[in-house]
Parts: C-alpha cells; sequence; structure tokens
C-alpha cells in the first residue's frame, strides 16, 4: 500500500502505557465488539475453556488475561504513523461523501492503547481487538493487534490493517448516519437470533464502508499496490463467523453469527470496493447476504 504521501490525521489519541489491568471483565455485545473481538474471544475460549458464546452473544462479563509482549518502540512508531495516515485517508474520503449528500462529517477520534483502557464504553481489554465507542465516538486499537493478525491468522499485510481500520471508521459512519442507533432500537424485545441476524447486517455494512474507502482512496491517491485487494479480502475471509467458530469449537452456529460468514464479508468489501457508491451498502434491503 502507497501510504507515505498521505495525509496525518490529527485525531489520534496515544494512550499507550497509560492503560491497566484493573477491574474484571467487561459485557461484550451489540456494537461494542469491533472487528477483532470474535477473533480473539474465540482464540481465549479455545486457551482458556470457556463457551464462547457466553461472549458472542453478550450474556455477561467474563475476564480474560492478556499477556502483552514488550512493544518494539521503532516498530510501533512506525504502525502509528501508518494508522494516522489511514485515518486521514478515510477523513478526506467521507468527508467527501457526506458533502456530497448535503451534510458535515464529523471526524472520529483513534485511541491507541497497550493492554487496556477506559471508555465510554466501560473498560476494555485488548483482548477485544479493535472497536468502536459510539458514546465517545471514538475508535480504539491496540496496535499488538496487527501482530495476531499476521501469526495467529496469517493475514498479514498493512492493506489488511487498513481495512481494519476503516471498518471501524464504517460504524462511526453508521454512528453518524442514525443507522446504528435505529439498529439498536430493533433489537429490543427480538430474539437473540433476530438480533445478532440485525448485527451481522450493521458488520457486514461496515465491511462494505470500508471497500468504500478504498475505491475512493485509490481514485484521488492511487494507493494500491499489487496484492493490497487480496490482503483486504484475506483478511475478511479469515474472521468470518463461520471460519472462527470452526476453529475454536469444532462446528458452526449460525444463530450466534455476529459479524457474518467468510464469504459475506468478502462479498460486501468487494461490493463497497467496485461500486464506490454508499447506496450500494444498503445491507439491511438486501435480500441475499
Amino acid at each position: 500500500m502507497r501510504w507515505g504521501d498521505l495525509r496525518r490525521s490529527g485525531n489520534i489519541e496515544d494512550r499507550r502505557g497509560m492503560g491497566g489491568f484493573g477491574g474484571g471483565g467487561i459485557r461484550i455485545g451489540g456494537g461494542g465488539l469491533g472487528i477483532g473481538g470474535v477473533i480473539i474471544v474465540l482464540l481465549a475460549s479455545a486457551i482458556f475453556g470457556f463457551d464462547p458464546r457466553i461472549l458472542l452473544d453478550g450474556t455477561g462479563p467474563v475476564p480474560v488475561e492478556q499477556t502483552r509482549r514488550p512493544a518494539n518502540s521503532a516498530a510501533e512508531g512506525e504502525l502509528r504513523d501508518f494508522v494516522s495516515a489511514v485515518l486521514g485517508s478515510t477523513e478526506d474520503t467521507w468527508t467527501a461523501i457526506f458533502r456530497k449528500n448535503g451534510q458535515a462529517y464529523r471526524e472520529p477520534r483513534l485511541v491507541l492503547f497497550s493492554g487496556a483502557v477506559d471508555s465510554a464504553c466501560g473498560f476494555a481489554q485488548s483482548a477485544m481487538g479493535p472497536f468502536y465507542c459510539p458514546p465517545d465516538q471514538r475508535v480504539y486499537i491496540d496496535l499488538s493487534f496487527f501482530a495476531e493478525m499476521k501469526q495467529r491468522f496469517r493475514a498479514p499485510g498493512d492493506f489488511a490493517q487498513a481495512y481494519v481500520v476503516a471498518h471501524e471508521v464504517g460504524h462511526h459512519v453508521q454512528h453518524l448516519m442514525g443507522i446504528a442507533e435505529r439498529v439498536r432500537r430493533a433489537q429490543r424485545g427480538v430474539s437473540r437470533a433476530e438480533a445478532n441476524a440485525m448485527q451481522v447486517r450493521m458488520e457486514l455494512q461496515a465491511d462494505c464502508f470500508s471497500g468504500l474507502w478504498a475505491h475512493h482512496a485509490e481514485r484521488a491517491k492511487q494507493i494500491l499496490e499489487e496484492g493490497d485487494i487480496e490482503e483486504a479480502l484475506n483478511a475478511a475471509s479469515a474472521i468470518g463467523d463461520d471460519r472462527l467458530q470452526r476453529q475454536a469449537q469444532g462446528r458452526v452456529v449460525p444463530d450466534s453469527f455476529t459479524h457474518g460468514t467468510s464469504a459475506q464479508r468478502v462479498r460486501w468489501f468487494k461490493r463497497g470496493l467496485e461500486s464506490g457508491d454508499l447506496k450500494a451498502c444498503d445491507t439491511f434491503s438486501a435480500s441475499q447476504l
């Protein structure tokens, strides 16, 4: 990915080294679980021997220990610069899209943390993976997650990392557009399976928004290099609910899906990438995902 010439965002909050592991677990469910959350939850369930549906269904808090490797300051410094560049590119893209539709885009803040962090959504540990918190309009990322993507989930590459950032920003866009609140209202009073199905459409739309960003960023700055699209598609496939559940528990429970299958995640990212059209990302009107 050619990111050296991208504008750096001024909306980075670097809280690395400020976090702690006080307190217990965090209630995970609904919009609080980020793109990496399901990955780490299922991995932790395999290691620590609990039923991953406890977390994936959001039925209660479960403490998860995290052992953090010593950070390579030079490598993490470059990653910070990279994340700032990607965030700046998403800001430019969404500002233009909102302006075209007669609206003003409100930029999110992106918080870098290590180990654990306090957010308006509660105390979060790195085991949740990257996530977006609507009440404070912030994206939270522990940079060590990118190493997890490469080493444990075989989804390496800078464009795979950019896909993660753009996906979480996609949740911010949903918040600004009122989509997230409408979904949360609709989820009240329905069955767990029905609520999960709505959440899947939310996550697939964020995937599509990530592809939408890539489409416009490529047109504006020619960011794509050979193999970049394959990196993003590989990452989307690696974190499908079906693949992760099969790896963690040897079986697939579709009613518990919250992010979509590997094939669905790939399909909706490609739809945003190929169309560049906001209307093409309407997962809620789609008869087939």
